[in-house]
């Protein structure tokens, strides 16, 4: 696939157009070697000035499509794992279905009150909850700081499960605990804190996405959720149509 000739009577820029245009050859998967075009490369090949291509690249670079590498240039900033939204997953699963071993450390396990879990799953705030928090990593490497919340008439089991490879709807299936069907999610993005940083890996200036999930089963909220995620590793993706109908889950209130 080569370059689309920009339309010089066309109402957008032509840094605008190069930019959709070097958009559709990423997607196609073009580059796949990793390799882009330089610079010079693109004012050949596009047949426009210097000027046009570093305000193109700039826009891709904002966008965190592509990045600056010292001694390699201008290299694709791909994401190794993408999600759709609008659909229950696992984690767990959808990392494995790349052919991706996913591992978990646990961080913490134990039985707590949380106001904020009582209040989300709507149970009173003395309500005892198990706490499984867990550093996720893919292929070795950290992806995300995940931490769920379960009641512990459901959930005591879970206290003596391996969680170094399982996924938690697969174990409270296990244990005939009510397990989400369906459910909200809230997807934010932020900067980490200090400590999640260091256990994500995360160099300075990366951002990370914020999720806060709120599983329920037969309409009644069972499991309250929140997990941090790596943005240069992950990327979520949502399908939408004239019609309004989309595939984002949203907060109910």
């Amino acid at each position: 696939m080569s370059a689309t000739a920009l339309n010089r009577d066309h109402p957008l820029p032509l840094w605008a157009q190069l930019e959709a245009d070097l958009r559709r050859r990423i997607d196609s998967g073009e580059f796949e070697d990793g390799r882009f075009p330089t610079d010079l490369n693109l004012t050949i090949d596009y047949e426009v000035s210097r000027h046009t291509v570093r305000e193109a690249i700039r826009q891709l670079n904002k966008t965190g499509i592509l990045k600056r590498e010292r001694g390699r240039g201008t290299v694709i900033n791909r994401s190794e794992f993408e999600q759709p939204l609008g659909t229950l997953y696992s984690l767990f699963q959808s990392i494995e279905a790349t052919g991706t071993d996913q591992t978990s450390e646990v961080l913490q396990l134990e039985i707590i009150t949380d106001s904020i879990a009582a209040s989300y799953l709507e149970l009173d705030e003395e309500t005892e909850f198990v706490l499984l928090a867990r550093l996720r990593r893919a292929g070795g490497d950290p992806l995300a700081v995940d931490r769920a919340w379960v009641p512990l008439n459901h959930g005591a089991p879970l206290l003596d499960v391996d969680w170094s490879h399982t996924a938690l709807y697969t174990e409270m299936s296990r244990i005939g605990a009510p397990t989400p069907t369906a459910g909200w999610e809230r997807l934010t993005p932020v900067i980490p804190s200090s400590a999640d940083r260091k256990l994500l890996g995360l160099p300075s200036g990366v951002a990370a996405f914020s999720l806060e999930r709120l599983g329920t089963f037969d309409g009644k909220p069972v499991e309250w959720r929140t997990t941090l995620i790596r943005g240069d590793r992950y990327r979520f993706v949502s399908e939408w149509s004239s019609d309004g109908s989309g595939g984002a889950l949203r907060p109910t209130s």
